[in-house]
């Protein structure tokens, strides 16, 4: 079996066997699509170079090297090396390779960096214009001032927002129910300004905006765009880069600013860990550990502004 030829039914199994995420499969697929490439280039003919046989330890560690070279983030080079191991794991359980010729490949270490966290006042600044736009606004506005108010109620990911169906909600309860990494369903409350928000954009914004479809769509899902199919991961991207360019700070402005937000201030205010690892839906707690690190972060940055002798 050449190369190429195995990646693509490695894909096809992770999409169909493994119930990996959208984002998951496609840095699967641009990894090996880059490991493809690298291995069909050298003094070897393409033809030699493609075989299965030719994906050795050195071959993988060059591949490494010359992505470094091209000036690749230490977060991407490591996520990389994961999917070389994943796939030659997959490989090596198939039988078409002695071994997992990725076992011994190491990661970069990564810096560790703090994420960027809004403060209550910008959350309160965020939810006023939001909510003055969709008193009087579009369908769209009124969609945009729920999926803002959900975020931050939630902490939930962006792609779990955007396939979040009508049968997960409930308003009455308050929770709502999302599937996250792995196929994984956790049920996350919210609160009344979320619901206030949502119910607002089921009576008044989500009915226009499925109207636009002309009746040739009935999306589950709870949120759409302007022509009533479901919204997209890019398009609320838009809507939060939006809001963050008018409020002081650098870093991010994507939606995982309100997931970060929203997990801090759950520590700040005095949620127990495992509490926010599940609300987040993290598989291991060291994942929920770094908001921890934030809040210390915090603590001390307050500490050094207020205290004369910091």
């Amino acid at each position: 079996m050449h190369l190429h030829d195995a990646t693509s039914e490695f894909l096809a199994a992770t999409r169909h066997e493994y119930g990996y995420s959208e984002h998951t499969l496609r840095a699967y697929a641009r990894d090996l699509q880059s490991l493809v490439a690298f291995a069909s280039e050298g003094e070897a003919s393409v033809a030699a170079s493609m075989r299965l046989d030719a994906l050795t330890l050195d071959l993988l560690r060059d591949w490494l090297w010359a992505e470094q070279q091209r000036g690749l983030a230490p977060t991407t080079i490591a996520r990389r090396v994961a999917t070389a191991k994943s796939f030659g794991k997959w490989l090596e359980h198939r039988g078409l390779v002695p071994g997992n010729p990725a076992s011994r490949l190491r990661a970069p270490q990564a810096p560790r960096t703090l994420p960027r966290v809004l403060g209550n006042e910008q959350i309160a600044r965020i939810m006023e214009r939001a909510a003055q736009r969709a008193a009087h606004g579009t369908p769209q506005q009124i969609r945009d001032h729920a999926i803002l108010e959900l975020l931050y109620a939630t902490a939930m990911r962006v792609s779990e927002l955007c396939t979040l169906r009508r049968s997960g909600l409930d308003l009455l309860e308050r929770t709502v129910r999302v599937r996250g990494k792995g196929n994984r369903d956790r049920v996350v409350p919210f609160g009344a300004p979320a619901a206030r928000a949502l119910d607002d954009y089921l009576e008044r914004g989500r009915p226009s905006l499925l109207a636009a479809s002309d009746g040739m769509i009935d999306a589950a899902e709870v949120f759409l765009g302007s022509d009533g199919t479901p919204l997209t991961t890019q398009a609320v991207y838009r809507l939060v880069a939006r809001e963050l360019e008018q409020e002081p700070g650098g870093g991010p402005r994507g939606p995982h600013t309100f997931r970060h937000t929203a997990a801090t201030h759950l520590l700040d205010g005095g949620a127990d860990l495992r509490v926010v690892q599940e609300l987040l839906g993290h598989a291991s707690l060291s994942s929920t550990q770094v908001y921890t690190h934030v809040s210390t972060e915090r603590l001390a940055e307050s500490y050094r502004q207020a205290h004369p002798r910091a």
